[in-house]
């Protein structure tokens, strides 16, 4: 089995086009893009660097043109560390590009109701996905735990507004802490599972557990500082 799209905790989501945008950025003399490149991709510190630099920060917050240059990974991973209240946990950077690149995922609705990406069905109830974990096997009840966690942490975070106008004016029955309880839960789940250590998301997600409401903080601001959003 292939690992899920959303299993990913490293850089290796930055393509040639961002590549070409950080050189164009930190351009060392009289050295080509295609050496840079070479020296810059296999090395993860430079470019943690690099997504941390405030003059990249500045590029890419004062040219909205520059978002159709740059892949919404690199957008959402620079946007997403400047966004952390608490600068402590930039050294949760496996975390980090974790939520990273669920957002560059979940930037498309059609997979953001979906638990896999080949699903055909979709689920927008977290009671649906509940419901169907009871009966599934293990690699379907992984994903389902998963997704039910990055679900929560992408409405609260991106949408939390949308959540409490539904509640207020639309007779919804769940509230904000509604996912956020569920979000924390079904992370630990997905953490305990056997399949989170064969990825290597164990630790990863019992972090994303115990500090659900400082990651939902940090999209919280990324969100209203950054995104306009409907």
């Amino acid at each position: 089995m292939s690992k899920p799209d959303f299993a990913r905790t490293d850089l290796s989501q930055i393509v040639d086009q961002d590549l070409q945008f950080l050189i164009e950025n930190f351009p060392p003399p009289g050295t080509s893009y295609e050496e840079i490149a070479q020296r810059i991709h296999p090395l993860p510190t430079a470019l943690e660097s690099m997504l941390n630099s405030e003059s990249l920060f500045h590029k890419i917050r004062d040219q909205s043109q520059l978002i159709l240059a740059i892949s919404p990974f690199l957008l959402f991973s620079v946007l997403l560390r400047r966004s952390l209240v608490d600068q402590r946990i930039l050294g949760d950077k496996r975390v980090i590009n974790y939520i990273a690149n669920l957002l560059s995922l979940f930037v498309r609705e059609d997979r953001l109701h979906r638990i896999h990406r080949s699903d055909k069905q979709t689920h927008q109830y977290l009671t649906d996905m509940i419901q169907e974990a009871v009966n599934a096997d293990a690699r379907r009840q992984f994903l389902i735990y998963s997704h039910i966690g990055n679900y929560s942490l992408y409405l609260t975070g991106l949408f939390p507004q949308w959540i409490e106008y539904r509640r207020r004016y639309k007779n919804r029955p769940v509230s904000t802490q509604f996912y956020i309880n569920f979000g924390r839960e079904y992370y630990e789940r997905a953490s305990a599972h056997a399949m989170a250590r064969e990825y290597e998301l164990d630790e990863v997600f019992f972090r994303l557990s115990i500090m659900f409401e400082v990651y939902k903080e940090a999209l919280n601001h990324l969100a209203k500082q950054y995104l306009v959003l409907s």
